[in-house]
């Protein structure tokens, strides 16, 4: 997602998002975990250790595809349980 939607969730783009977490520092997680929740976010999925961003990271592919396809950044994507 863009800075800008990660900030804006609930004005740039309907419906919820679900938000990845990553790294090695619990405190770091919670931190970043609860600036995600303030800027609206509902659904912040923390994946584990560093090593699980790089899961993340090849979602950019899918994300430029979309991009090109939408014609605009303020979109995300929901992890439906």
């Amino acid at each position: 997602m863009t800075a800008e939607l990660m900030v804006y969730p609930l004005r740039l783009a309907d419906g919820e998002h679900s938000v990845f977490v990553s790294g090695d520092d619990a405190e770091a997680k919670r931190i970043v975990t609860g600036l995600l929740v303030s800027f609206g976010h509902t659904d912040v999925i923390d994946l584990g250790d560093l090593s699980t961003a790089r899961g993340t990271e090849m979602l950019l592919p899918l994300w430029l595809r979309l991009y090109g396809r939408l014609d605009t950044a303020n979109f995300n994507v929901k992890i439906v349980r």
